[in-house]
């Protein structure tokens, strides 16, 4: 009896650390994964930096990757070759034009007010076309995640 009682509680203790587990990996999943939105330059990112699966539309040649800089104005991407988080809220990423010509470091960092704020820390400077022009975007840009409510 003693035996059954054992071995009952270990079970009862495993499934309760599996729950908690499970609980805390699907919150940390969810932070570096989706789409979000820059509404003053009218960019967009699309990530996911834990499995690395994203897919550039029309661009289907370079693989699955980190993600990717999106402008809704031009087709141009910039490529999320590679990202790592650093904690959980900050990653650090690297990021190459869709022509390979120009790269740069990056973080995204999780803001309390649950914006996500992407500095450019050293090598190229992300640039966007505007009337037939290219734009150097500031080094520090504020996204907004879509369907998170705080936009």
């Amino acid at each position: 009896m003693n035996k059954l009682i054992t071995i009952l509680l270990l079970a009862w203790a495993c499934v309760s650390a599996n729950a908690h587990t499970n609980t805390t990996a699907q919150t940390d999943t969810i932070t570096f994964a989706g789409t979000f939105d820059n509404k003053e330059y009218n960019v967009y990112l699309t990530i996911d930096f834990y499995h690395n699966n994203v897919v550039v539309p029309n661009q289907e040649i370079f693989g699955e990757m980190a993600g990717y800089f999106g402008d809704k104005r031009d087709n141009r991407k910039w490529l999320f070759t590679s990202a790592e988080i650093t904690d959980s809220t900050t990653a650090t990423i690297n990021i190459t034009n869709d022509y390979g010509s120009e790269d740069l470091v990056a973080t995204l960092s999780k803001q309390e007010n649950g914006t996500f704020m992407l500095i450019q820390e050293k090598g190229s400077t992300l640039k966007i076309a505007r009337n037939s022009k290219w734009v150097k975007l500031p080094k520090k840009l504020l996204f907004t995640k879509r369907g998170s409510g705080s936009h």
